[in-house]
């Protein structure tokens, strides 16, 4: 992963630990890369709900999800992921 798709990354992760609809939106992005199965889905019209960095920086990290072929875990650490399953998905079935 290049240093400026690290960046929107780390800033993506900011933003989903944060509150109100963009930091959800953001959420389940990273939830949604990590197993749609057990944390559900993004919507494309959740991008709506960013600011213009917030979606470039989504746009960004979409496109190195499409090339790179790898689940989160491999360019994030899992505590965040799990922090993120806990914070937007108390509920879910699955443990983290």
């Amino acid at each position: 992963m290049d240093e400026d798709t690290q960046l929107a990354l780390s800033r993506l992760v900011a933003l989903a630990m944060d509150d109100g609809a963009a930091s959800k939106a953001a959420a389940d992005f990273l939830l949604a890369w990590w197993d749609v199965e057990a944390w559900g889905g993004f919507g494309p019209n959740q991008a709506w709900l960013l600011d213009d960095q917030a979606a470039a920086d989504l746009a960004r990290v979409f496109a190195f999800v499409a090339r790179a072929q790898i689940y989160p875990d491999a360019v994030m650490d899992r505590a965040e992921l799990e922090a993120l399953a806990r914070r937007w998905r108390p509920g879910a079935a699955k443990a983290v």
